[in-house]
């Protein structure tokens, strides 16, 4: 595609213009006021101003193709960060131990973007890992930072199954697992939503350390359940259990905006509590392992020969293939 034309479909324009209007914004006295909202106002302009470099000195074709993927990001929440939370389903510990391949498959990918000469620095972050009774974990939440995060991830929102010979059962019996994917951008402007007290139910619990499940632990962590829609936040690695409150008391914040942003894109989808149930027939995707090797996203038909590869992290394919699917 010729350069002139990319530039439209990228709106580099309008980039350049938000470069020029954040720096203005960054010069007023009191731009550090509020430093939290500040480092978000700078990391966006680190992260427009690389980008517009990176197409200024795109000479190549191979270099034009990388950027023009760049397009499929339009959507308005598309160039956010992405808070992901990973709940294992219907299987027990095989579920809970899923649950755990699936939270290492989206470090792992998140990861491996910043050896990628496309791509923009990625930074991954844990916010809460509750372990399983026997292994796995019943839950987690991560949040990844970088341009266009929640535009390359939102279609992993869903369903996955895995088909396996079960490693926990001695009659090496195949089993079905199942995890629930959520994927929600980290809105600039949560706007006015406010939670009354009465909604909320909070629980204090033993957070982990740094040294392991064991070692350094305190009654810091926070769930916070909002009674209405039945959404659980728990936030479990800020330093005080006042910080870990109110990290989780965003996200719930976030979750909430996201329902409102999706009721009003699609009234007719009942997205109570923000849950699909975890369980056979919502798949978005299938990872078998026995009795053959396939990995197969069911909206796309795409599909991968080696679950291994996908499961450490090679997601370009789905990715890719998702994307182009709803620019159709």
């Amino acid at each position: 595609m010729e350069k002139d034309k990319l530039a439209k479909l990228l709106k580099i324009d309008e980039k350049k213009a938000q470069i020029a209007g954040i720096e203005k914004q960054m010069a007023s006295p009191d731009f550090w006021t509020d430093r939290e909202k500040a480092a978000q106002v700078s990391q966006k302009l680190s992260l427009l101003t690389s980008f517009v470099l990176k197409f200024d000195n795109a000479s190549t074709e191979k270099e034009l193709s990388e950027l023009e993927s760049d397009a499929f990001f339009d959507g308005e929440f598309d160039e956010k960060n992405a808070i992901i939370s990973i709940h294992g389903g219907a299987g027990g510990t095989e579920a809970q131990d899923w649950a755990e391949m699936l939270l290492r498959m989206y470090i792992r990918y998140a990861q491996s973007q910043n050896s990628k000469v496309k791509s923009q620095k990625w930074d991954v972050k844990i916010l809460e890992k509750q372990p399983g009774e026997e292994a796995g974990i019943k839950s987690a939440t991560i949040k990844i930072d970088g341009l266009n995060v929640y535009g390359m991830l939102k279609g992993e929102a869903g369903v996955h199954r895995l088909v396996r010979i079960s490693p926990y059962d001695a009659d090496k019996a195949r089993h079905t697992s199942f995890a629930l994917v959520e994927v929600i951008p980290e809105f600039d402007e949560i706007g006015d939503i406010e939670i009354p007290e009465k909604d909320l139910k909070i629980d204090v619990f033993r957070s982990s350390g740094h040294g392991g499940q064991s070692v350094n632990t305190t009654d810091s962590a926070v769930r916070l359940t909002h009674l209405p829609t039945k959404i659980t936040v728990s936030v479990q690695n800020e330093r005080s259990q006042l910080q870990n409150r109110e990290t989780a008391m965003k996200i719930l914040k976030m979750k909430l905006k996201k329902i409102e942003v999706d009721s009003k894109a699609k009234k007719e989808r009942d997205i109570k509590g923000g849950h699909t149930s975890a369980e056979w027939g919502n798949q978005i995707r299938s990872y078998v392992l026995q009795p053959y090797q396939q990995v197969k996203d069911h909206r796309t038909s795409y599909e991968e020969p080696n679950p291994e590869k996908v499961l450490s992290g090679e997601l370009d394919g789905f990715i890719d293939s998702y994307l182009r699917f709803i620019h159709k």
